[in-house]
């Protein structure tokens, strides 16, 4: 067992100082990923910086009408929170779809965000994987891939990325407000996380001592919102493929629309194709599909998980159907 420091820093700039002075320090917060991480062998950091008591646990309404969250509000607690499930119920849906109600009562927003992916490869140290051992190889790749991507992969690395809450996020054109070394700065969730490329060691666009302070979600203005989670068993499973979606429909016409999918890429992945397609269109069977056709259009199924590709499409016209009901009703 390696040894390491534990630090409880008074506030988030000291919490920042003390990540950015030292190389191999981590920030913890519920722990449900990181400590998996440190029993697994995963990582094994020499100083962690716990951001748990800090002042960050607030949900307030914004000036414009929004919802602000704190990065140590419980996912538990964002989901059963009037305004959410009244005005975000796509948010809501999707928190209560992840993990099992002990790991929600400990989860973070920050912490939900910022998970790494479930890959089996990944979390096995014997195995390649250059997501955490760069340049090592990827062993997925001719391996178990039934929970891989079919969208936005390389050719060093195909793995997931696990959190639901991202995906609602997402769709609903969230932002996050980080505190670096530099300051503070606000980033779309869109812009946040990272295709592989040729460095899936990294996740995010962010900084390694940045700590994200609040996520901000603008006003719903109206639309109708769901999310609908595809998986292998009933609960504690993640996605095999997800839909986040919501819409909003004005004299027989989809006046606006904002898809997000998730379970199928390095990254939530936001359906701009599929949105183009139903943008100033009548909600039908037919122009669903046609959405759908056009998001997938560029998927590269791997062997063993080719059945993720009509399973998506499927799923995607089934919530905007549900979606289209809801908002005609």
């Amino acid at each position: 067992m390696k040894t390491f420091r534990y630090e409880t820093p008074a506030d988030p700039a000291a919490a920042v100082a003390a990540v950015a002075g030292h190389p191999g320090a981590a920030y913890l917060a519920g722990g449900t990923n990181l400590v998996d991480h440190l029993k697994l062998g995963v990582t094994a950091p020499d100083v962690l910086v716990d951001v748990s008591r800090l002042p960050l646990d607030v949900v307030a309404e914004t000036a414009e009408g929004g919802l602000r969250v704190g990065a140590n509000v419980r996912n538990s607690d964002l989901a059963a929170h009037p305004i959410v499930r009244r005005r975000y119920p796509v948010l809501a849906r999707a928190l209560l779809a992840g993990a099992s109600p002990q790991l929600r009562n400990m989860a973070t927003t920050a912490g939900n965000l910022l998970q790494r992916t479930r890959c089996v490869y990944f979390r096995d140290p014997s195995t390649p994987c250059n997501k955490r051992a760069p340049g090592s190889g990827c062993t997925a790749l001719g391996g178990y891939t039934r929970y891989h991507a079919v969208l936005g992969a390389s050719e060093h690395c195909v793995a997931t990325h696990p959190s639901d809450m991202a995906v609602a996020l997402l769709a609903l054109d969230a932002e996050v407000t980080v505190l670096g070394a530099q300051g503070e700065r606000c980033v779309p969730v869109e812009q946040l996380y990272r295709l592989p490329g040729d460095s899936p060691e990294r996740d995010t666009v962010l900084e390694r001592e940045e700590l994200i302070l609040h996520v901000e979600i603008p006003a719903p203005e109206g639309a109708v919102s769901t999310y609908r989670k595809v998986r292998d068993r009933a609960s504690y499973a993640f996605a095999l493929v997800s839909v986040a979606a919501d819409l909003t429909i004005v004299d027989g016409l989809i006046t606006g629309c904002r898809v997000a999918l998730g379970g199928v890429a390095h990254r939530p992945w936001r359906a701009h194709r599929a949105e183009h397609v139903l943008l100033g269109s009548a909600p039908d069977d037919a122009v669903f599909a046609a959405a759908a056709d056009a998001e997938l259009a560029d998927a590269r199924p791997l062997d063993g998980n080719e059945f993720k590709v009509p399973l998506l499409r499927r799923t995607l016209v089934s919530v905007l159907r549900e979606l289209t009901s809801e908002a005609v009703a």
